[in-house]
């Protein structure tokens, strides 16, 4: 018994190679993986980081541009309201500005926002709108802005008296360039055009 005791006891005990640790080449074979395995989750993040990043430029871009424009014909629309009946063109011709005045409270005066004007700075990439206080900006990253004067008959005219439709093309840009897109120098573009009928034109 007392054999068999000591022989239990001896297959029991671990053998001098289960306490060996890794090599050094295994190790660095370990490292070396790790990192491939790095490599590959980091350029996935920054794929995909640089992809959200364009799409939310993309999306801001388009908003602020159907939100200018959205405006624009809220105020155009009412160009030439006279209830009071007084002498004013709801718009007036000029090829530099878009000038639109309405009576909006009908007590026969045209002030503030009854006197709104919109340019395009092309220095500063931006549509502004001035009521009197000076041009505050209503729109910035855009690329182009431009508007055509049209009479009944739907053809651009330049006298004040035929006018009765806008036709306004608004095109913004990204607030960045893309360094991956080449065209435009790496903005991405949205253009949006809009004819607007001002309801009290040649009334």
């Amino acid at each position: 018994m007392e054999h068999l005791k000591r022989k239990s006891k001896k297959a029991h005990h671990p053998s001098p190679e289960s306490d060996r640790g890794f090599t050094l080449i295994e190790l660095l074979i370990a490292m070396a993986v790790g990192l491939v395995l790095l490599g590959a989750m980091y350029g996935v993040f920054t794929m995909h980081n640089k992809t959200f990043g364009t799409q939310e430029q993309i999306a801001e871009m388009q908003q602020n541009a159907r939100a200018a424009m959205d405006m624009m014909t809220r105020e155009i629309r009412m160009a030439g309201y006279n209830p009071a009946g007084i002498a004013f063109d709801g718009i007036t011709y000029s090829a530099s500005q878009l000038q639109v005045k309405a009576d909006l409270d009908g007590n026969g005066t045209i002030a503030g926002q009854e006197n709104i004007i919109y340019k395009y700075d092309s220095a500063n990439y931006q549509v502004t709108r001035n009521i009197g206080s000076g041009d505050q900006p209503l729109i910035e990253n855009v690329q182009t802005f431009t508007f055509d004067y049209l009479d009944s008959a739907g053809n651009s005219t330049t006298t004040t008296a035929n006018i009765r439709q806008i036709r306004i093309t608004i095109t913004a840009r990204t607030s960045e360039p893309d360094p991956d897109y080449a065209p435009n120098s790496g903005y991405r573009t949205y253009t949006l055009t809009s004819v607007i009928t001002p309801r009290n034109l040649g009334l």
